[in-house]
């Protein structure tokens, strides 16, 4: 399984450097949500990470079948607080882990 890392270059770098290749620079937002709709349809992707404060621009239906998504695993990162992970490991679980 490869890890995706969708987001501006200033975030991608860092990622770059670490040694994933599967990055994706969007220059907008609707860019940015056509490339992650793509990631979640390919089967050899395991991970997509993305900027939480992009995340959060992202249309309200995508950000739902985020949500629900298993494999890949979309995983928000940043200053900005996103509960999505919280939420998936919840309903997986059926226990909230942060408590």
């Amino acid at each position: 399984m490869e890890i995706a890392v969708v987001g501006p270059l200033e975030f991608t770098l860092g990622f770059q450097l670490a040694g994933v290749k599967n990055l994706h620079n969007p220059a907008d937002h609707e860019e940015m949500a056509d490339i992650i709709r793509s990631l979640l349809g390919q089967t050899e992707i395991g991970v997509v990470v993305v900027d939480n404060s992009d995340l959060i621009i992202l249309p309200e239906r995508l950000r739902m079948q985020i949500a629900e998504s298993v494999t890949p695993t979309v995983l928000g990162i940043g200053t900005e607080e996103d509960n999505t992970l919280r939420e998936s490991i919840k309903s997986a679980l059926g226990v909230d882990l942060w408590k």
